[in-house]
């Protein structure tokens, strides 16, 4: 019996585009069904597209990940989704410390997320805050979320200065 090697896969990272907007709706509505982030609409993607890195292996988006500048002090990561066969490979790590690289490029001082999976940020150098510490501008999304108002999501940041 011959043994096949397993092809190894290269993944890039890029800025996303314009047509990247359907891939990447399509990639977080597909997480929001299973509760893992919150959805978002095809307009919502393309009114915020340059907050999108992106991630491709063999020309198809297998991740994204988005920096939010929410205030002069303050920005968010939101929609961090990795298509499901390629989890557990390390590149949710690599896309949220491309946006940490972009928002220290950016000199923003602090970073924040709302997740259900607290672990991976703090893996990430990111720690647990009371989401009554966050301003209230940020609460416009929460009143698209499913969840609320009896959200289930933790509230961290990470400190960049």
């Amino acid at each position: 019996m011959a043994a096949t090697k397993k092809r190894k896969l290269k993944i890039r990272l890029r800025k996303a585009r314009l047509a990247d907007a359907k891939n990447i709706h399509a990639l977080i509505n597909l997480a929001a069904r299973e509760g893992a982030v919150i959805p978002r609409s095809l307009s919502e993607i393309y009114e915020s597209i340059r907050d999108f890195q992106i991630a491709e292996a063999d020309r198809r988006l297998v991740g994204c990940c988005a920096l939010h500048i929410d205030w002069e002090d303050l920005a968010e990561i939101r929609s961090l989704v990795i298509d499901p066969e390629h989890q557990r490979i390390g590149l949710g790590s690599r896309l949220l410390k491309s946006a940490l690289k972009e928002a220290r490029e950016l000199l923003v001082p602090r970073v924040f997320a709302l997740t259900a999976h607290p672990a991976f940020f703090e893996k990430n150098g990111f720690e647990r805050i009371r989401r009554g510490r966050l301003p209230h501008k940020i609460w416009g999304d929460c009143l698209k979320c499913p969840k609320f108002p009896k959200c289930d999501e933790v509230a961290l940041w990470k400190k960049l200065s």
